[in-house]
């Protein structure tokens, strides 16, 4: 008796017991379909063997083909999707790190091959082979997974290899500050220096360099005692550029204290004194320009050296202000807000002494209560 149809694709031979399962594998180079043909013993076996077939079949008529290496595809990313719609703060780090590092490593590997094993790997011989730091190497995976997920929504990869590579875990940086009694010492050095302007605008405002360098008179409202902060003055090598802030929670308004209003007053009739043309910048260095960040840090640097002070940068006086107002009972909520933070979580994230400071006081009220 000849084969009977049961399914679609799948027929019996009840001479031999037997099921088939007809499997198209498409046209040949001719035109005509090509089919295979399996068999099983149940029926349950035959429809698993021909779901398999299918998904597999469909994979394979998805997979992408084309012979395009990392290199290639970082090349396209980065011209198509990263410099048209990232700031170019953000440009030419990724530019340094694929360069420095990824193509040498893999930039030879075709897309299609490049497997998790090979980027595991490139984590453990850049990590050595250039000392990087676990917090580097991090920034090396999210460029790494943010350019493979482009690949996969640009059908040049079916899944992301990223997604079965362990990340490098990041260190939490103990951030340096000065506690009140220190930072007091400070002001004190600093009083009618050329560095007192921007000591205070970090330490009793909590401005990032990056914001008290991209400062502008406009900015000053001295009616009402508030300063807008609107842009940042970014370096990246040798360039310098004035840009938005670093978030949206970065923009925000803050409140002057007397002393900061005396010495913007002060500054401001300095510069109209001594420069030609007036400035829109609030803080300048000994040539009357605008501050690069990484010029006023070194500044900064220099004076607490030559005064024997304790080893803080200039970001740790913006970690002062936090310890400071955390000391005088501000919840971390209104100081991340302060601080320009977009949730609290980043503000207790990066000053776990302030939790600590707070977990602290919690016991001592209880043994005090339980005494």
């Amino acid at each position: 008796m000849a084969r009977k149809t049961v399914e679609r694709n799948i027929s019996y031979d009840d001479a031999r017991k037997i099921y088939y399962v007809s499997m198209d594998l498409g046209k040949d180079k001719n035109g005509r379909r090509v089919k295979r043909y399996q068999t099983y013993r149940t029926l349950y076996a035959a429809r698993m063997g021909l779901r398999d077939f299918l998904t597999h079949r469909e994979e394979e008529l998805n997979t992408p083909k084309h012979d395009l290496t990392l290199a290639d595809w970082l090349e396209s990313w980065m011209d198509n999707i990263v410099r048209p719609t990232r700031a170019e703060t953000t440009v030419y780090g990724y530019q340094k790190i694929i360069e420095n590092h990824i193509l040498p490593a893999l930039g030879h590997i075709p897309l299609l091959k490049l497997s998790p094993m090979d980027i595991q790997q490139y984590y453990i011989q850049v990590q050595q082979s250039a000392n990087l730091s676990s917090n580097t190497l991090r920034r090396h995976h999210d460029l790494l997974s943010s350019s493979l997920r482009s690949a996969v929504r640009q059908d040049k990869l079916l899944h992301s290899p990223m997604d079965r590579v362990e990340p490098p875990r990041a260190k939490q940086k103990e951030a340096s500050y000065y506690r009140p009694e220190e930072l007091k010492q400070l002001y004190l050095l600093l009083e009618g220096h050329p560095l007192e302007l921007c000591a205070k605008l970090a330490g009793s405002l909590g401005m990032r360099r990056e914001e008290i360098c991209g400062l502008k008179w406009e900015c000053i409202d001295y009616q009402r005692q508030l300063l807008s902060i609107r842009e940042a003055r970014t370096a990246f090598g040798a360039t310098v550029v004035q840009k938005e802030t670093k978030t949206r929670s970065s923009v925000r308004t803050l409140f002057i204290p007397d002393d900061v209003v005396r010495l913007l007053h002060m500054e401001q009739e300095r510069q109209a004194a001594k420069l030609p043309e007036p400035s829109q910048f609030v803080v300048l260095d000994h040539k009357g320009f605008p501050y690069s960040p990484n010029a006023l840090t070194l500044a900064f640097t220099r004076f607490v050296r030559k005064n024997g002070l304790p080893r803080v940068t200039l970001h740790g006086l913006r970690h002062s202000f936090a310890t400071v107002a955390s000391f005088q009972g501000v919840p971390l909520f209104d100081i991340g807000k302060a601080l320009g933070h977009a949730t609290p979580a980043t503000t207790g994230k990066i000053y776990t002494h302030l939790v600590d400071h707070t977990h602290e006081d919690t016991l001592l009220k209880v043994s005090d209560a339980l005494k």
